[in-house]
């Protein structure tokens, strides 16, 4: 039996080093939410932020380290090596299962003449006394030496030796400016662990300065490292730091060249990127590896036709694994009538051969004319009219904004389903769109979980017309509706009913009504 894969600790440092970028600032109820998502994950470590750098910090390192205790993930402070910095970190980590401070100072000729004024036997005593002053208060201690791959690399092994000899486990070598390249930081790994005590673990840092950070932290690993530090999303710093779903599964699909393991559930990726995304409200580029919309969409008609007869002719790993729900075959002017059949068999459409026929044929007209055909194209097609007005009807709303002090927004809805049959819903809310979604719940008997809500002009003048948009996830995929309309409160309407339709035609959907007014959880 062959033994088993030497295990890659995973250093997330989203909630410092991402936590610190601009656009991505979290309170500290936030970084605990965020934390408790990340020891779902699996993560080893959490730099949960530099208890030092204020009292909001420290409160939200505490809370998390806390929270953490029996889920089998550490919790770390970063702190300068200064007492004051120290001491905050071990107090703010005083509950945690697993405390571990995390203490740097800068070490390259340029961080050492222009920011410290040190020499390089300042840079080793001060390095010694903080170790050893962050071991008398915690059993766990990192030390980083700031710019390393800028640093000598003599020096860079004497203050290791020195960090290791006070107590220091973890020796972290953080390319701070992304300055390096595979080569180069393989090959200072290999003299560095050959250089270090053997019980001394490597740790690497890559900042995405030039596009390398997760490359970079793969060829550390080749070199020796077999802790790496990364953020969900790759946030961080300027372009950021590696990005940690892109490493994990690199690790996992070419363990032929990295034959190493992690303690990541792959299947939380995704989830884990779209709450990043919630709370900081950074968005992630279609075309992100691993986590982007884009990552497992399909459009050109060869590539779908390979992916309809065999998935590994175009991916080199499942979407399930890194939790999407399924590959996705964007149609639009590149594909072709075996994906187009396949989204339709997908809606609950079975067409004979003619049909399918003259459908493709207006599907193409369409694709010419617009980017990307969605499934409400698609259904409009099929129906040869709105695919909303096909099901349930809008007949009429009322609201009232709640003006009155004391008073919330009110609304009353009444709807006609694809029998002719009335229906009626009333309920209220925090804000008009709020309660209109809330009676809608009520009319229609179903709730549509509302994740985003985003409205805009598509026309202009007096009678200009708005687009309602919706986006909501029904057993993983995420699916959206829009409609237009010269009132923006009709145009939401519709395009809830919309969303709703989208839904109960998803294979095995039943319909559970429900009286939850405060079901929609949309503010306006």
């Amino acid at each position: 039996m062959s033994p088993a894969p030497e295990r890659i600790r995973i250093f997330d440092t989203s909630l410092r080093d991402g936590e610190q970028s601009p656009g991505c600032s979290m309170d500290a109820a936030q970084k605990l939410r965020f934390a408790l998502a990340l020891a779902e994950l699996g993560v080893d470590i959490v730099e949960a932020g530099f208890a030092a750098s204020s009292d909001g910090d420290a409160d939200g390192i505490a809370r998390v380290a806390r929270a953490l205790r029996g889920t089998g993930t550490g919790v770390c402070s970063l702190a300068r090596c200064r007492p004051g910095d120290i001491e905050a970190s071990a107090k703010a980590l005083e509950g945690a299962e697993a405390p571990r401070v995390h203490v740097f100072i800068a070490t390259s000729p340029l961080h050492r003449q222009h920011k410290l004024g040190f020499s390089k036997a300042e840079v080793v005593d001060a390095a010694v006394r903080a170790v050893e002053h962050a071991r008398r208060l915690v059993d766990d201690v990192e030390f980083s030496a700031e710019d390393a791959i800028r640093t000598e690399p003599e020096f860079l092994e004497e203050v290791f030796r020195a960090a290791a000899k006070a107590g220091a486990r973890t020796l972290n070598v953080p390319d701070t400016v992304g300055y390096t390249t595979p080569a180069e930081i393989e090959a200072l790994f290999r003299r560095l662990r050959a250089a270090l005590p053997a019980e001394a673990i490597l740790s690497a840092h890559c900042h995405d300065d030039l596009g390398l950070a997760v490359a970079n932290s793969l060829a550390a690993i080749a070199g020796g490292a077999r802790q790496v530090e990364c953020t969900i999303n790759g946030i961080g710093e300027r372009a950021g730091n590696a990005a940690l779903e892109e490493l994990v599964m690199a690790l996992q699909v070419r363990s032929d060249l990295w034959p190493y393991r992690t303690g990541i559930d792959t299947t939380r990726l995704v989830p884990t990127s779209r709450l990043l995304t919630r709370i900081t409200g950074m968005a992630v580029q279609r075309n992100k590896a691993i986590v982007g919309a884009n990552a497992f969409a399909h459009e050109s008609g060869i590539h779908q036709h390979g992916m309809l007869k065999h998935r590994d002719t175009y991916e080199i790993m499942r979407p399930e694994t890194v939790g999407w729900a399924r590959s996705q075959m964007v149609l639009g002017r590149h594909s072709g009538r075996a994906a187009v059949n396949e989204r339709l068999a997908y809606l609950g459409f079975s067409l004979d051969e003619a049909a399918a026929e003259r459908l493709f044929a207006r599907f193409k007209t369409l694709a010419e004319k617009k980017k990307e055909v969605f499934d409400a194209d698609l259904e409009a097609l099929v129906l040869g009219e709105d695919a909303s007005a096909a099901g349930w009807q809008l007949t009429a709303f009322h609201l009232s904004t709640g003006a009155g002090q004391g008073e919330q927004p009110a609304a009353a809805i009444e709807l006609r389903d694809p029998q002719g049959e009335g229906h009626f819903g009333r309920g209220s809310g925090d804000g008009p769109v709020h309660a209109l979604f809330a009676a809608l719940t009520e009319a229609r008997g179903m709730h549509v979980d509302v994740e985003s809500y985003a409205v805009h002009s598509v026309s202009s003048g007096e009678d200009a017309q708005g687009q309602a948009s919706l986006r909501t996830r029904h057993h993983g995929e995420e699916l959206t509706a829009s409609a237009t309309s010269t009132d923006i409160l009709e145009a939401s309407a519709l395009a809830w009913l919309a969303l709703a339709q989208r839904i109960a035609r998803r294979p095995g959907h039943a319909v559970a009504p429900t009286r939850d007014t405060a079901s929609s959880e949309v503010r306006a």
